[in-house]
């Protein structure tokens, strides 16, 4: 065989492996990227996949949640149910939403919600049926349906697309809802990254949720719901054209049903009226024009256009498409869950990176439960007060000596992974912390018995990856965060001044109580009082003492 046709022959053998792959296929070799990479990481995500998916279904439906999440573990296998209360889904849908990648309501919609992708609850579904061989077992019910539909799906790996073993009708006690089974390795475990601190996050970002955990051997955990009310369902927007990629405006504008550029404009950006779609096709020029055709567009034109809109005065995005917790549900969530001594929140303005809208809220619980405190009662007394600890709290504050507690939330979700990475984790670190009375070595979180909470909320969070773990450190959102940071530490400084003051003058106070009733005894001897008269001057003295303490208490604070 010739040189040349050994070549020729090898291609021909290439091309024949050459096949396409399936995303399905993918993930399944690389599960690793959706958060199954251990099996103590893969038990935590397929809970917050179903538990995600329970709050937004419910939300939508405007329903005040309540979900119960059961976990049982035998032989390196975990059981998982988490059903929820929600208006159900309709049979025709159940297959798709748990047995296909990449399918779900939220990709192409530009609101707050906290799934993006649509393959979370299937992922989990799909790492079930790798290992343990075991289809997702799924109970749900339409409200005015008579009956519940049971199916159980997998999903055909090689052709992404679900796999039904079975499907019935059933009588379900509740009158709507979604019911979601499923197996697969796991390791259930306690510690920072465990379900229940999972779950308590989750409560303290959404205290309209009412959730019952069951864990293995029957012990019970409830997190009781602190507002019976929803947050506001945020407003679908569509895209801004300051986050228009040139690519992206190419194919809206041949996909375009609009009869003229003046109409495409105006109907599928936001924040653009006649005036400005006007303004910015005189920039963009000849030879375009209010008439032009959008489908017959040139990539030339469509370059001057993608530059004429970048260049051109627009308003900022709208706003309701995005629902922050608000300064005082965070801190009814804080004080639900965190038994701590200060408490404060602050809500940063609505910003926008990219035509993204978004917004930032921080959060801070100072003061470690069961710890000693100095506080003043209602006639004005120094005393030491000592608080109580509680359950898990010891996750979320730590001792004096350890570096506070960093919790983060996208979308009222909390991520418990990859918290180096993160775009707040970056944000905190940076904060010098040393100017606000604080321990902090470089680059680090701060020395202090303290949780800092910060939430981004956006229609469209940048994930550093398909897991969900961690927030891309984008310029526009480090600064916010950090601003947002400085104003809650801002706030912290003021309550450590004050209480060093009460500390140091309850010691002074201290002192000279010791010797009140030396003054008394010595008042007697040279003035010759009773020994009413004298047990008189000393009270009227300790009175006196506390009446000379300086202002302490008129600094502002929350908690």
């Amino acid at each position: 065989m010739t040189d040349f046709q050994h070549r020729r022959a090898t291609a021909m053998e290439m091309a024949n492996r050459q096949r396409e792959i399936s995303v399905s296929e993918f993930f399944l070799k690389n599960r690793h990227l959706l958060g199954f990479d251990t099996p103590s990481k893969a038990l935590v995500t397929a809970i917050k996949e179903a538990v995600d998916n329970a709050l937004d279904a419910c939300e939508e439906a405007d329903i005040v949640p309540a979900i119960l999440v059961e976990l049982d573990e035998r032989s390196g296998k975990v059981r998982i149910v988490v059903e929820d209360n929600g208006p159900g889904i309709v049979e025709s849908q159940i297959a798709r939403i748990f047995g296909k990648l990449l399918y779900g309501s939220k990709f192409h919609k530009l609101s707050q919600s906290r799934g993006q992708q649509g393959m979370g609850i299937s992922a989990a579904g799909m790492y079930g049926q790798l290992t343990a061989g075991k289809p997702l077992h799924i109970i749900s019910r339409v409200a005015g349906e008579e009956l519940a539909s049971e199916m159980f799906v997998s999903i055909d790996t090689a052709n992404n697309r679900p796999d039904i073993h079975r499907k019935r009708h059933v009588e379900w006690d509740r009158p709507h809802g979604t019911r979601v089974e499923m197996e697969m390795e796991g390791h259930y475990q306690k510690g920072s990254h465990s379900v229940e601190v999972y779950l308590k996050q989750t409560a303290i970002a959404n205290p309209h949720v009412s959730i019952d955990f069951v864990g293995p051997g029957g012990q019970r955990l409830q997190f009781e719901r602190s507002t019976a009310q929803n947050p506001p369902r945020p407003i679908e927007i569509k895209p801004h054209p300051y986050g228009i990629e040139l690519g992206r405006l190419i194919q809206m504008l041949s996909n375009s049903k609009s009869r003229n550029l003046l109409r495409f404009l105006s109907d599928e950006f936001s924040c653009i009226g006649r005036k400005t779609a006007l303004q910015i096709i005189d920039n963009a020029g000849k030879p375009l024009s209010a008439k032009s055709y959008p489908a017959h567009i040139a990539r030339t034109q469509a370059t001057a256009l993608h530059h004429a809109l970048q260049q051109t005065r627009i308003r900022a995005p709208r706003t309701d498409c995005i629902v922050p917790i608000g300064e005082e549900r965070l801190l009814e969530g804080l004080r639900k869950e965190i038994n701590a001594q200060f408490y404060t929140s602050t809500t940063r303005p609505a910003a926008a990176y990219h035509g993204n809208p978004f917004q930032v809220e921080v959060a801070l619980a100072y003061g470690k439960a069961g710890g000693e405190t100095i506080a003043t009662d209602a006639a004005g007394h120094l005393h030491k007060a000592t608080g109580h600890d509680s359950g898990i709290a010891h996750h979320f504050i730590g001792s004096k000596d350890e570096a506070a507690r960093l919790l983060r939330f996208a979308n009222r979700v909390p991520l418990l992974f990859q918290q180096s990475s993160c775009a707040i984790t970056k944000s905190v670190a940076q904060t010098n912390w040393r100017s606000y009375g604080l321990r902090q070595q470089k680059g680090s979180l701060p020395i202090a018995p303290m949780a800092i909470l910060v939430h981004v909320a956006s229609v469209w969070v940048p994930y550093t990856s398909e897991s969900k773990e961690a927030i891309a450190p984008y310029p526009e959102i480090v600064k916010d965060i950090r601003l947002g940071v400085q104003q809650c530490a801002r706030r912290l400084a003021v309550h450590l001044r004050r209480e060093t003051r009460l500390r140091q003058e309850y010691e002074r106070r201290g002192y000279i109580e010791k010797y009140l009733p030396h003054i008394g005894i010595a008042l007697q001897e040279i003035l010759s009082l009773s020994d009413r008269e004298r047990d008189s001057a000393v009270e009227r003295l300790d009175v006196a003492l506390h009446k000379s303490r300086s202002c302490i208490g008129d600094d502002h604070e929350e908690g």
